[in-house]
């Protein structure tokens, strides 16, 4: 039973009488209990709500067009609490925060339905199996953290007793026809290596129900006291596990015509490889785990300075980026300034002293650290960061400083565009929208 909030006017609830306050019971005689619930039995053209007012149960018929909205809004997106946690990952880089930093940053979900509509990853570690049995009944393709197929050492990596024994659950959503994307985060000397070949083996007896994995490298910062102790990559150990995705990328090419499986690019750049080639990551089914960013970034860059025109007058801006895309970003700068001569465009890498050296990309970048290598610099008429540094549809740091804060404290305007090359010139230029 879910409390409805609003109504919105003239919908088809609103127009068969149902009001807020009302607690929805039943669509169609299934019982709701949250959104994913209330997606699947409102989809109907013909729907009979029951919802309890004052104590009385109700019931209302509904006509409407498939998948139009009913019209119904609830206290919470998910209709009830997001689901936290149960793990806790020798790697978790929430584990790895310092202390005193706003509480959303703490909270650990891994909870199924916001993999379904937001993308998330989840460890299946959370469910049981009438869980399963709905996302079979529902069609749900979900992303699931896997790390490794190997129960004792998923066991370990995760210290959850369960972890092992819910791999079953991979299998039998795959049996049953739900895709997968997968992750696994790679630990030297842990899951690396022979169990990462044993992952991959076992994941790919699944195909063609694995629509794709990616394959990250652990992020550790200076806060780890007291944690299990793991390492960074390595060139070398870094190089051995490109090989050995490479390996299995040519199985499945040749098996089912994809790679399918994807080291991030921070593998590359560790290593010291050129980042692939376009064709190489096909439709960019990884691209949110850090798969293919840089390679998108510089082709649509180099696209855009193809049809780009000056804007007129002298202009210099400046780039504030992680020492992982420093030389790359600093040869699409590069590129930019010789195409447009009026041009100077300075890239800036940031240290990242907030959580450590080791941590080397642009996202975790945060305004203190920006603020205390950038002070005093002449950085043109704008500064140019990355939307990654930045909540959500926000303009706040990971430090709770806001953009403002920064241009206050160093004296520019900031403009911060997405991973995109048609974007990024646009600002480097001095094209508004």
């Amino acid at each position: 039973m879910v409390k409805i909030k609003n109504v919105i006017r003239n919908s088809p609830a609103s127009l068969a009488g149902i009001i807020p306050d009302d607690t929805l019971l039943h669509i169609n005689n299934q019982e709701i209990n949250d959104v994913l619930d209330y997606m699947f039995y409102a989809s109907e053209t013909s729907l009979t709500i029951e919802v309890i007012r004052n104590g009385e149960k109700i019931s209302f018929s509904i006509t409407k067009d498939e998948y139009d909205d009913v019209g119904l809004e609830f206290e919470t997106f998910l209709m009830d609490c997001k689901q936290s946690c149960r793990n806790k990952c020798v790697f978790c880089f929430i584990d790895q925060m310092p202390p005193n930093m706003r509480e959303t940053l703490y909270f650990k979900d891994d909870d199924a339905r916001l993999s379904f509509l937001q993308g998330n990853y989840v460890t299946l570690t959370n469910l049981e199996q009438h869980d399963i049995d709905r996302i079979i009944k529902m069609k749900l393709n979900i992303n699931v953290s896997v790390h490794t197929t190997n129960p004792d050492l998923r066991v370990k990596m995760m210290h959850n007793r369960f972890a092992g024994e819910k791999l079953r659950y991979i299998y039998q959503l795959a049996e049953n026809g739900i895709q997968l994307n997968c992750q696994i985060v790679c630990c030297p000397n842990l899951n690396d290596g022979e169990e990462l070949r044993r992952s991959l083996s076992d994941l790919g007896r699944l195909m063609p129900n694995i629509s794709s994995m990616a394959v990250v490298p652990v992020g550790l910062t200076k806060f780890r006291d007291g944690l299990f102790p793991l390492t960074t990559f390595t060139p070398e150990k870094a190089s051995e596990t490109i090989d050995i995705i490479s390996e299995f990328q040519e199985i499945f090419l040749q098996k089912f015509g994809t790679r399918t499986v994807f080291p991030s690019d921070e593998f590359f750049i560790i290593a010291g490889r050129d980042i692939p080639p376009m064709e190489y990551y096909e439709d960019f089914p990884q691209y949110e785990n850090g798969v293919g960013m840089v390679r998108s970034l510089i082709d649509e860059f180099e696209k855009a300075l193809a049809v780009a025109e000056w804007q007129g007058g002298k202009r210099h801006v400046s780039l504030a980026v992680g020492y992982a895309v420093y030389e790359f970003m600093k040869q699409l700068a590069e590129k930019a300034e010789k195409y447009f001569p009026l041009l100077k465009c300075d890239v800036y890498r940031i240290r990242n002293d907030f959580f450590g050296e080791t941590i080397t990309v642009t996202g975790l970048i945060t305004a203190q650290d920006l603020i205390a290598q950038l002070k005093g610099r002449n950085l043109g008429d704008s500064l140019i960061i990355s939307d990654s540094m930045l909540m959500r549809d926000n303009e706040i740091f990971l430090d709770d400083l806001t953009v403002q804060d920064v241009e206050n404290a160093l004296g520019v305007k900031i403009r911060h565009t997405p991973n995109d090359g048609y974007e990024l010139l646009d600002a480097i230029i001095g094209i508004t929208y």
